[in-house]
Parts: structure tokens; C-alpha cells; sequence
């Protein structure tokens, strides 16, 4: 086993997170250094037009365009939740493929949380509502203003990655996925 003296530099870790939605994809960069979180890039990936070949690829460039920009080493993407209406779900569960599509793509590895496990990593509580989200982002990354709520989600699901999510939900590019410790 190797340990590090405090003189040792820890490599950074930088972070994707990414908040799909079909009009709007929230993406969020971040660096982590040990238990340091650095803010580096966030935004929005606006979709145009009611086509909905078109809208999925501008999703898949803008995600292409993120990664080239900033490099990541891990991607982390919040997982779709199950609505009441069953084709806003079916339409954003495309975006989220056309985000997931663009990094696997990209050969980059690619994290699932949930809604819950993303508010809970950042605001300690599962029901959190967008403005605390937005409220601990801004905290805890030390930004000067309040980012967009797409973008605060992104950068949250990245800080939820970089609390130990570190190999939870991780999807394998081979096809199989690792849950709860054991690959299925």
C-alpha cells in the first residue's frame, strides 16, 4: 500500500456532470484535489425546434464540444425518473441517450446517480428542492453568483461523483454495469 505525505502532489480529477433535458442540458466541470472541489466550467446546451433527430443531435455535438473544451477524466449523468406523464419521460430518456451516446463515443466513463442520490450527496437530504441545490453548488464551489438550475444540477451530480461515487453506477463501455459492488 502507498501513502502520500502532505508534500506529495495529488493529481486532480476533473469532473463532467451533466443534467440531460431535451430543450435544455445542463453540464457542469469540476476538479477535485484530494477533498478540495474546484469550479471550472458550466453551462447550458440549448436544443432548437420541435424535430426531434435535430434537438438529439445538437445534444450529442454540445456534449462532443464540452468534452474536447475541458478534458474530463470521469462523466457523471443524472438518471431519469419515472413521471406521471410517460412521454415527457420517453422524450427525456432520449436525451439523456444522446448525452450518454456522445461520451461513450468519446471513450469516456460514465457514472449514474439518481435525483436522490445527487441532492443527497450535496445538500444531505434527498428531498432537497432546487434552491437548496443551487444554494450548497454556490457554497460549496465558492462561486460568486447563483449558476442556472440546469447548471446547477450538472455541477451537482459532478460534486455528488467526486463525494465517493467514485465506481457506484458506473457504466461499462462493454456493456455491463456495476451495481452495488458486483458486476451484472
Amino acid at each position: 500500500m502507498v501513502f502520500s505525505s502532505p508534500l506529495t502532489p495529488h493529481p486532480s480529477l476533473r469532473i463532467l456532470g451533466i443534467d440531460p433535458g431535451l430543450r435544455v442540458t445542463g453540464y457542469g466541470v469540476i476538479d477535485k484535489d484530494g477533498q478540495r472541489l474546484t469550479y471550472v466550467a458550466s453551462g447550458v446546451i440549448r436544443t432548437q425546434g420541435d424535430e426531434l433527430p435535430a434537438r438529439i443531435a445538437t445534444i450529442f455535438a454540445g456534449i462532443g464540444e464540452v468534452l474536447a473544451a475541458f478534458g474530463p477524466a470521469a462523466a457523471a449523468v443524472e438518471k431519469v425518473f419515472v413521471n406521471v406523464n410517460p412521454q415527457s419521460t420517453l422524450l427525456l430518456g432520449q436525451a439523456r441517450g444522446a448525452a450518454i451516446a456522445a461520451l461513450t463515443h468519446a471513450g469516456q466513463p460514465v457514472f449514474e446517480y439518481t435525483a436522490l442520490q445527487i441532492k443527497q450527496a450535496v445538500v444531505g437530504n434527498g428531498h432537497a428542492d432546487k434552491q437548496q441545490v443551487i444554494h450548497m453548488v454556490t457554497r460549496l464551489l465558492s462561486l460568486p453568483g447563483a449558476p442556472s438550475a440546469d447548471a446547477a444540477d450538472a455541477l451537482a451530480c459532478a460534486i455528488c461523483h467526486a463525494h465517493g461515487g467514485m465506481g457506484l453506477g458506473a457504466l461499462v463501455t462493454a456493456g455491463r454495469r456495476v451495481r452495488a459492488g458486483r458486476l451484472s
